[in-house]
């Protein structure tokens, strides 16, 4: 699905002392199954994910996405990638404080019809969101069910790629098993990225990428 070419991305590239975040290398990345990406804080994990998201443009490198050249795509292209393929779970789930948890899901969905608003309630019932906690706001949910509210606005236009910075860093044990219990139940069919610090997450990710220091130190099957 990706296959990355001596991707590089430089900060300070105005200063005599440039910052290598990605430092050149190659990697390629299956159709489906839960990969994780794991290093220290500066490794470069995060603005990996964020170059093959779209969301980052490196500074040097190619990234072919399905055949599709990313870095050749416009702002505009890129920005209709992200709505109809991919999906995203940060570490704060930025949900919109004034909306309830449907809202939020339809927030990212293409389109605004009663089918899709039924398979928002129907995400979230999956994720184990009841109908009394449906027009509830952030404020009055917990951080697991904001991070659940999260994954389902993640998922609900059935994206191909599933983007995961840091999912779980500000969740309980608990709270963290179960979103990655959700996770790892989607990337049956899709590709789900995961980036941590916390190894003991990726537990049964298909393989994990260790990074540092900008370059990829161990790409295998998870122990």
């Amino acid at each position: 699905m990706f296959d990355i070419k001596k991707i590089c991305m430089i900060y300070d590239m105005e200063k005599e002392e440039k910052m290598y975040a990605l430092k050149g290398f190659d990697l390629k990345l299956p159709d489906k199954g839960l990969i994780g990406i794991i290093g220290p804080s500066g490794s470069g994990k995060s603005t990996l994910m964020y170059c093959i998201s779209t969301l980052k443009k490196p500074t040097e490198g190619s990234i072919v996405y399905n055949g599709r050249e990313l870095c050749e795509c416009s702002n505009a292209q890129r920005e209709q990638l992200r709505r109809s393929e991919f999906g995203f779970v940060f570490q704060k789930h930025y949900l919109v404080p004034y909306m309830g948890a449907v809202d939020n899901v339809m927030v990212a969905a293409n389109g605004k019809d009663k089918e899709l608003r039924k398979r928002a309630e129907d995400i979230l019932k999956e994720l184990g969101i009841g109908e009394r906690e449906f027009n509830k706001k952030p404020a009055k949910l917990s951080g697991g069910q904001c991070q659940r509210v999260a994954i389902a606005r993640a998922v609900i236009n059935d994206p191909k790629v599933i983007f995961a910075d840091e999912p779980t860093a500000s969740l309980d044990h608990e709270n963290a098993y179960n979103v990655m219990k959700i996770l790892k139940e989607h990337s049956k069919d899709r590709l789900v990225l995961v980036v941590t610090h916390d190894k003991s997450i990726l537990k049964d990710a298909d393989s994990v990428i260790e990074m540092w220091d900008g370059e990829i130190s161990v790409n295998g099957e998870a122990e």
